[in-house]
C-alpha cells in the first residue's frame, strides 16, 4: 500500500486551479469593513496589484502560473504528498485522504506558496517595497526570500 507519492518536475501543474469555478453558487462577497460594501476592484487596488485581483474576482477554472514563478517553485517543487492511511482508517471512510509536507521549502513551510507569486505580480506592477506583518516569521521570512528573487525589498532594514 503506496503512502508517499512524489511528482517528476516535468509533471508540475502549469496552472493553478480556482475552485470557484465549480462551486454550485457563488461565493458571498466580501464586505468593506468600513462600508459594509461589497469590496471592489477599487477598494484593493492600494493593496494589490490588478493581476492578482483579477485572479481574486476570476470564475475561470485554470488561472496560467507565469513561468517565473514555476521556475522558483521547481527549487522544492514538487513536495512530496502523503496518503494518510490511519486517518481514513480512523474515520472510518472510504475517501482517499492525501496531505503534503511543505517543510521542504527554503522558509520551512507553506508560505512561499503565495509569496513567490504576491512578490512576482508585484514586480510586474512596478511596485519596489514590499511590507508585511508577522507573528512567528514565517511569512515575514517568506516574503523577504521571495522578494529577494524578484528584485524587490523585503520591507526588512537594517538599524
Amino acid at each position: 500500500m503506496q503512502t508517499k507519492f512524489l511528482l517528476e518536475e516535468s509533471q508540475m501543474p502549469k496552472y493553478w486551479y480556482n475552485l470557484q469555478a465549480d462551486l454550485p453558487e457563488p461565493l458571498p462577497a466580501v464586505l468593506h469593513p468600513g462600508t459594509q460594501q461589497p469590496v471592489g476592484p477599487s477598494d484593493l487596488e492600494p493593496l494589490f496589484p490588478m493581476a492578482l485581483i483579477e485572479q481574486e474576482v476570476t470564475t475561470e477554472r485554470e488561472i496560467e502560473i507565469p513561468e517565473p514563478v514555476r521556475d522558483v517553485y521547481n527549487l522544492w517543487r514538487p513536495a512530496p504528498l502523503y496518503r494518510a492511511h490511519r486517518l481514513e482508517k480512523a474515520l472510518g471512510t472510504p475517501a482517499k485522504i492525501f496531505y503534503k509536507y511543505e517543510g521542504v521549502s527554503p522558509a520551512g513551510s507553506h508560505k512561499p506558496n503565495t509569496a513567490i507569486p504576491q512578490a512576482f505580480y508585484n514586480r510586474e506592477a512596478g511596485i519596489r517595497t514590499l511590507t508585511t506583518e508577522t507573528g512567528a516569521g514565517q511569512w515575514g521570512t517568506s516574503l523577504s526570500f521571495a522578494g529577494s528573487l524578484f528584485d524587490r525589498a523585503s520591507g526588512c532594514r537594517k538599524p
